[in-house]
């Protein structure tokens, strides 16, 4: 199973934008986009969605399986 930010890169580099560009379009900064793609554990909720978005992806929230 693969990381958000694993999936986050991925989806930028298919997209061919970089940090920059996404966070231009999320209206973020670039280093948010490079600690949600290192998976920073601490960066805000919003923020994340907003990145999201912009490169067409989704959150999605289920039980956790043992």
């Amino acid at each position: 199973m693969s990381t958000m930010g694993q999936e986050v890169r991925r989806r930028r580099r298919e997209l061919n934008l970089n940090q920059e560009e996404v966070a231009d379009l999320a209206g973020v900064s670039t280093s948010l986009v490079r600690f949600i793609e290192h998976n920073k554990p601490t960066v805000r909720l919003d923020k994340v969605a907003d990145v999201l978005n912009v490169l067409g992806l989704e959150m999605i929230v289920r039980v956790k399986t043992k």
